[in-house]
């Protein structure tokens, strides 16, 4: 499909939409397309069900994880599900078709300060995709979103006191204080 220039997301003509429609119906799925890449959010609850599927359906067959990121919309201009989303890259090197998994979290307290928000949780997918393990850890280091079940679920870029998540867009772009202490080296005394 080519795009078009509204603003309406187009429902995409795909084979794998086609089975998590028959395989999902009536279950909150959406998809669209944009720029030829296929984008499908899942509802929170029906993400790890969805994934397991589209993994192990022949006719799906998304057998590699090339991906797995977060993503604040905090004051993104349209309106989103919720502020924070993360996004599964999935590759069936079999079909030679590739689609986003998509799935919203809405924070239920204030994300500027360092309590752990029961809302940002998500089953992780170590289990169908080994190679999440590192992925999962780093969206939890940099926006806090914690995957439930993960088998090692720490730090993975910041240390493990740092005391909030980076890239989060409310967090301060100076930081809170890191880098008061940090000796300026040059040249010489390198």
């Amino acid at each position: 499909m080519t795009d078009t220039p509204s603003d309406t997301p187009v429902v995409p003509d795909h084979p794998t939409v086609s089975l998590l429609k028959e395989r999902f119906s009536g279950q909150g799925l959406k998809a669209a397309e944009f720029r030829g890449q296929v984008t499908v959010v899942a509802p929170k609850e029906k993400l790890h069900e969805v994934l397991a599927f589209l993994r192990d359906e022949p006719a799906a067959d998304y057998n590699f994880l090339s991906d797995l990121f977060g993503i604040d919309y905090l004051d993104y201009p349209a309106k989103m599900d919720g502020r924070f989303a993360v996004v599964y890259n999935l590759v069936s090197y079999n079909h030679n078709r590739r689609i986003f998994v998509k799935v919203f979290l809405d924070p239920s307290l204030d994300t500027s300060g360092t309590e752990e928000d029961p809302a940002l949780r998500l089953p992780t997918v170590t289990d169908l995709w080994a190679g999440a393990e590192w992925h999962e850890r780093e969206t939890f280091d940099m926006f806090g979103i914690r995957f439930d079940g993960h088998p090692d679920l720490r730090r993975i870029l910041t240390w493990e006191s740092y005391p909030a998540h980076p890239l989060r867009k409310d967090y301060p772009l100076t930081g809170r204080g890191e880098r008061d202490d940090y000796r300026v080296v040059d040249r010489d005394s390198a």
